[in-house]
C-alpha cells in the first residue's frame, strides 16, 4: 500500500500522511475502508508508532479519516478527486517518465504551474 524511504530528506510521518492521502483522493482507498492500527503500520513500515499516529492525527485534522476504538479508523467519504483529475495527474506522470523526469522533478514543475496558476496559494512547502 505505502512505503516509508529512510534516506529520504522527507520525514515519515509526512510520506505516511501524503501516500495516505493520495490513495484517498485517488478512490483507492474508499469511504469507509478500514485503516491498518497504528501498531500494525508502524511496524509493517518499520517506523515509530509515533510517526504513524501524528501521520493518523493530521489526515484527520484534514477531514480523510476518523478514529473510534470499535470501529477503528476508517476512510472519510466524500474525498475522492473527479476522474478528469486522476487522468490529468496520471497523464502528467506519464509525459514526465516519457521526458526522463524524477519524481522530485516532476513534482517541482507540478509546484512552479501551481504557484504562477495561483499566487497566493501556500507552496508545497508551506502545506
Amino acid at each position: 500500500m505505502i512505503s516509508v524511504d529512510t534516506t529520504s530528506a522527507i520525514s515519515p510521518v509526512e510520506q505516511i500522511r501524503s501516500q495516505l492521502a493520495a490513495l484517498i483522493r485517488a478512490g483507492q482507498l474508499s469511504a469507509d475502508a478500514r485503516l491498518p492500527s497504528v501498531r500494525q503500520l508502524a511496524a509493517d513500515l518499520r517506523v515509530s508508532a509515533g510517526s504513524v499516529a501524528k501521520a493518523y492525527k493530521e489526515l484527520e485534522s484534514a477531514g480523510l479519516i476518523r478514529t473510534a476504538r470499535a470501529a477503528g479508523t476508517r476512510v472519510n467519504p466524500g474525498h475522492a478527486t473527479t476522474k478528469p483529475l486522476i487522468q490529468a495527474a496520471e497523464n502528467l506522470a506519464h509525459h514526465a517518465i516519457n521526458e526522463g523526469l524524477s519524481l522530485t522533478e516532476a513534482q517541482g514543475l507540478l509546484a512552479h504551474a501551481w504557484a504562477q496558476s495561483h499566487p497566493a496559494a501556500p507552496s508545497i512547502t508551506e502545506a
